[in-house]
């Protein structure tokens, strides 16, 4: 029974002037079993009649049938089953990937062939221990010698079952003991039923052989069958058969697998490519960080304002020239605020500067006259001592509260002030608490505040009534803007004009918050150009990459590999190699937040787990955009030009 049919098969290279005609109506009948030999000098054709029979090359026209199936109708993705399980290929320079060990080279065709890795390693094995190549399992192919290789390649052409063993110029690079031994092993695999078709140009390796073809420029001129020697094969490979989902699965994590050991053989390689990814996410995350940072640094200099307050000042507005000498504001204005229900707190403000006397030391201080509410309204905490009651200010009682400041300058002998009395501007005030420090008090930070009755403010030191601003703690439940409008609406009928202004710290903070949003956004923006610069350069080096894996994408599809194969391996490498860059980027700049907030005291980069998500995403997507190109490059190259190339 022939198992290969040619019929009138010619091949052109080239195009007009430059076209050759290298096979010219060939025809060519082998029966299974049988151990061919095809001979011929150099440029007769033998190999290119030997590439089509392995469906590594095409015929410009005629018909060749493989068990009577038309290959020419075949697609590529049908070749390439037909290579995997019915071919085995031994090629005279071995083809095998120099970073796999002997029984990974072995185990290859398996792979596309569906069988799990246990089974795979264990047939492997086995093929090699019977090539007397039991001690070389882990060897890799530099390690090898020319006719160990050789060994290692006839059991890749088995490990699918092999039923045709195209065997081109097997012996050609092996010295004569080795060969010898190779041909060996070859008859012996025509014994055990394999269908052998070989290519030499050696009349003594051919005379070997069960039936001689002679080629000569492209044409078949003799034809000699020495002997009748046909064998029914013995050692068949199940076909594995898988639910398209298992498949589907199986192959990704096959591809996954080989795209990992693929990056982990060249890491410098590697590495150079995930540099621009790098380098392009730490920016986009330290960015983010350092915008998140600024905005909580300015935020909480806001809050120390006052959480959710509204200060109500004299005047029109800022730069109003008059505002010092408007004097409308009275204390009823804030207890008749206080009673609103929208309103927590209402505290009046009055603010004098004077002498500070204690002992024989005299310093200049600036004196503020609050409510008991004054404190929790601006958030403001005690490190020692109290602060006033409402029965104190009611009382107008000579108390008074000191800063941080005042404690350190006044008192640097006596950390415990409680107690003492000062003299502000001739009128003594003891001291009953001292303010915690405030980190968030400007470029005033330096000067020394004290705080007493706004009452003792008004008729013991200042001598008037006038107060210079009321400030409104807002319950949380209510809409600071709204409760802004109310505020003024009151305002402007008690005093039959609105002759005050607001400073409304919540909408100071929104506005804040949406300008060093834009910021960020900006800045990222910029950053995102380097990740796309960084893109552009996976690129690039995975397109160089497939041209110096060329030769190994040809022998994936020699004995096997389809083109969704190719493409899914080289586009999960470009992805591992974006996400993990991505992932180092993000450590790079966790790196930098450490080595940033290790020396700044009261500044640090805050790092934002959405941008973190959102980067690593970004960089996955790179690597689909950027690298799927290169991939389905290597995908579409014809197995036997990438098989020659070098």
């Amino acid at each position: 029974m022939n198992i290969i049919e040619l019929k009138k098969i010619n091949k052109f290279f080239g195009r007009g002037s430059n076209k050759v005609h290298v096979l010219k109506d060939i025809d060519l009948f082998i029966e299974k079993g049988d151990f061919v030999a095809i001979i011929g000098q150099s440029g007769s054709g033998k190999s290119t009649m030997m590439n089509i029979i392995g469906c590594l090359d095409v015929p410009t026209s005629g018909s060749y049938k493989i068990n009577g199936v038309e290959v020419g109708k075949m697609g590529k993705d049908q070749l390439a089953e037909l290579r995997c399980k019915t071919f085995g290929f031994i090629f005279q320079r071995y083809n095998l990937l120099p970073s796999l060990k002997a029984v990974e080279n072995a185990a290859l065709p398996a792979v596309y062939l569906g069988i799990n890795e246990a089974e795979r390693q264990e047939r492997a094995s086995m093929l090699l221990k019977q090539l007397d190549l039991g001690k070389k399992l882990s060897n890799k192919p530099n390690e090898l010698s020319g006719g160990q290789q050789q060994r290692v390649s006839i059991a890749r052409a088995l490990m699918n079952g092999g039923e045709i063993i195209l065997a081109d110029e097997p012996t050609g690079a092996l010295d004569s003991q080795s060969g010898e031994i190779v041909m060996d092993i070859i008859k012996d695999l025509h014994r055990q039923g394999h269908t052998i078709i070989l290519v030499t140009h050696d009349s003594h390796i051919a005379a070997q052989a069960s039936r001689i073809i002679e080629i000569r420029d492209g044409e078949i001129i003799a034809d000699t069958r020495k002997t009748s020697d046909f064998y029914e094969l013995k050692d068949q490979v199940k076909d594995v058969r898988r639910s398209r989902f298992n498949a589907l699965k199986y192959r990704f994590l096959e591809s996954l697998n080989m795209s990992v050991h693929a990056i982990l053989a060249n890491k410098m390689r590697s590495l150079l490519t995930m540099l621009g990814i790098i380098i392009g996410i730490a920016s986009v995350v330290s960015v983010v960080a350092l915008g998140n940072a600024s905005q909580a640094k300015i935020l909480e200099r806001i809050s120390s304002m006052g959480t959710n307050t509204i200060d109500i000042m004299p005047g029109r507005g800022f730069g109003d020239m008059r505002s010092g000498r408007v004097k409308t504001l009275k204390i009823s204005d804030s207890e008749y605020l206080g009673k609103q229900g929208f309103i927590d707190n209402s505290t009046p403000n009055i603010s004098v500067s004077g002498t500070l006397v204690y002992g024989n030391a005299s310093m200049t201080a600036k004196l503020n006259g609050v409510g008991a509410e004054y404190f929790d309204v601006k958030g403001r905490k005690i490190a020692m001592g109290r602060i006033f009651m409402p029965d104190e200010v009611r009382n107008m009682a000579s108390v008074v509260v000191i800063d941080d400041n005042t404690l350190n300058q006044v008192f640097a002998d006596n950390p415990n002030p409680i107690g003492e009395i000062l003299i502000f501007n001739k009128k003594p005030l003891k001291i009953i608490g001292v303010a915690a420090k405030d980190n968030n008090s400007g470029p005033m930070s330096d000067s020394m505040n004290i705080w007493t009755p706004y009452s003792t403010a008004m008729y013991k030191i200042n001598g008037s009534s006038d107060i210079n601003s009321i400030t409104v703690k807002i319950s949380d439940s209510v809409n600071s803007q709204v409760a802004e409008e109310s505020i003024e609406q009151i305002l402007t009928a008690l005093h039959g004009k609105k002759d005050f202004f607001t400073i409304n710290t919540d909408s100071i903070k929104q506005t804040i918050e949406s300008t060093t949003n834009t910021m960020k956004f900006l800045i990222a923006s910029i950053a995102v150009i380097s990740l796309i610069v960084g893109g552009i350069g996976v690129m690039n080096i995975m397109l160089v990459s497939v041209t110096e894996r060329t030769k190994e994408i040809g022998i994936r599809m020699a004995i096997g590999a389809k083109q969704a194969d190719i493409l899914q391996q080289f586009l999960i490498e470009a992805i591992l190699i974006c996400l993990l860059g991505g992932f180092l980027g993000v450590g790079v700049s966790m790196l930098i937040g450490v080595g940033f907030n290790m020396f700044s005291e009261d500044f640090g980069m805050i790092f934002s787990t959405a941008s973190i998500v959102l980067a690593l995403v970004c960089s996955s997507a790179i690597g689909i955009v950027f690298g799927y190109m290169p991939a389905k490059n290597a995908s579409n190259l014809n197995p036997i030009d990438a098989l020659a190339s070098e």
